[in-house]
C-alpha cells in the first residue's frame, strides 16, 4: 500500500484586489505541492506576491481581496474559498477555517513586535490560542500551564518567563515566543513569512537553527516565504520563485542550488549574493523594478528587465518548460525536455 504523503495542494490559485485604479491581479496561477515533513521556500523580490498566496491559504486577506480561482487541498480535504457562494456557504467557509487556522495550520508573521500583544502576558497570549483550539474539551488551568511551559521550553525560553510581557523580551526571544505560539496546538503546516527579517545575523542563525530542530522532531511541515536564498540553501528541500504573481522557476533544492540552467531573474537573484571567493567592488543587481501589478508588461511580465530579451518575449506569455523535478517559465527552454503545460 502506498501512502500519500501530500500535505497541501495549490492548483491554478488566482487572486485579485479591487482598488481605486481598479482590479489589481496579485497571483496569477500558481500551483505547488507541500508534502508532510517538507520544507518548501518560496523566494522573490518584494511584491511579487509570497504573502499573499500564504494569506489567501489562509483565509486572511484583506477586504478587498477575493481568491477568483484554483483549488487548494488541505490532507486531502478541499479549502478553496471559491466554491463558497452564498452568505451561508461563506458563513460555513469561515466556519471550517477558524477551526484549521492556528490548529492545523500555523502562520508565523513578518515582525513579531506587532505580532504580540504588548499588555497581556506571552503565557496568556500563548494559552489563548490552546483555550481556542481545544475543540469544545474543558482543558484545567494546569492543564494550560504545562502546554505553554512545554512550548516556551520547546523554542528555548525558560518556562518560569510565561508570566513576562514582550517588551521584557529581546527580539529574537519574541521571535521565539510567536513562534511557541504558532507551535502551541501541534500545526501539521507551519508558514514562515520572513521569520528573521527583523533580527540581526547572529540571532537569525539561532532562530533558523531552532527552526530546523523543530522541524526534525516534530515532523512539520514548514513554507518560508524569505527574500534571502541563504536561508533557503540552509532549511529548504523544494523551492519555487516567484515573480509578478507567477511562480517563474521551481525545484529541487539541488535543481535551484547546483544547476546550470534557470530563469534569468533566478540568475539575477544568485548575481546579488555576495561572494566571498570574488573581489569584487559592487555587487550585481537586477536593472529595473518589479512591475506594478495593475499595468504588468506584456508577455513574459520580466522582459523589459531581462537581458536575454527576445521579440517573442515582448508578445508572448512563456509557457513551464520541464526537465524533471526542474521547471522554469522562459522562451530559452523551449523543447528543454518537452513543455509541462501552457500558460492560459
Amino acid at each position: 500500500m502506498v501512502m500519500d504523503m501530500s500535505l497541501l495542494e495549490i492548483r491554478g490559485l488566482e487572486t485579485e484586489f479591487q482598488t481605486e485604479q481598479g482590479v489589481v491581479k496579485a497571483l496569477r496561477g500558481i500551483d505547488y505541492t507541500v508534502d508532510k515533513g517538507e520544507v518548501l521556500g518560496i523566494v522573490g523580490e518584494s511584491g511579487s506576491g509570497k504573502s499573499v498566496g500564504m494569506l489567501s491559504l489562509m483565509g486572511l486577506l484583506a477586504p478587498n481581496g477575493t481568491v477568483t480561482a484554483g483549488e487548494m487541498i488541505f490532507d486531502g480535504e478541499d479549502i478553496s474559498p471559491v466554491k463558497y457562494k452564498t452568505k451561508k456557504e461563506k458563513k460555513e467557509y469561515e466556519k471550517k477555517m477558524n477551526a484549521i487556522r492556528g490548529n492545523d495550520i500555523s502562520m508565523i508573521f513578518q515582525d513579531p513586535m506587532t505580532s504580540l500583544n504588548p499588555v497581556a502576558t506571552v503565557g496568556d497570549q500563548i494559552a489563548e490560542a490552546i483555550i481556542y483550539h481545544s475543540n469544545g474539551q474543558k482543558v484545567s488551568q494546569e492543564q494550560i500551564d504545562q502546554r505553554v511551559g512545554e512550548v516556551l521550553e520547546m523554542v528555548g525560553i525558560p518556562a518560569a518567563r510565561k508570566n513576562e510581557y514582550p517588551h521584557q523580551f529581546s527580539g529574537g526571544m519574541k521571535q521565539r515566543v510567536v513562534i511557541a505560539m504558532a507551535l502551541s496546538c501541534q500545526p501539521d503546516l507551519l508558514i514562515a513569512d520572513e521569520p528573521t527579517t527583523a533580527l540581526d545575523v547572529t540571532i537569525q542563525a539561532q532562530v533558523l537553527s531552532m527552526m530546523s530542530d523543530l522541524r526534525d522532531k516534530l515532523g512539520t511541515a514548514m513554507i518560508m516565504i524569505t527574500h534571502d536564498l541563504g536561508i533557503v540553501a540552509q532549511v529548504c528541500d523544494k523551492v519555487a520563485v516567484m515573480y509578478a504573481g507567477q511562480i517563474i522557476e521551481s525545484g529541487t533544492l539541488e535543481d535551484i542550488f547546483t544547476s546550470e540552467e534557470h530563469h534569468p531573474y533566478t540568475k539575477g537573484l544568485f548575481g546579488a549574493i555576495p561572494n566571498l571567493k570574488v573581489d569584487a567592488r559592487r555587487l550585481s543587481p537586477i536593472e529595473g523594478l518589479m512591475p506594478d501589478p495593475s499595468n504588468l508588461p506584456s508577455g513574459c511580465h520580466f522582459h523589459d528587465r531581462c537581458p536575454h530579451c527576445m521579440d517573442i518575449c515582448r508578445e508572448q506569455e512563456p509557457a513551464i518548460y520541464s526537465n524533471g523535478t526542474h521547471c522554469i517559465a522562459c522562451h530559452l527552454y523551449d523543447g528543454w525536455d518537452g513543455k509541462k503545460e501552457e500558460t492560459t
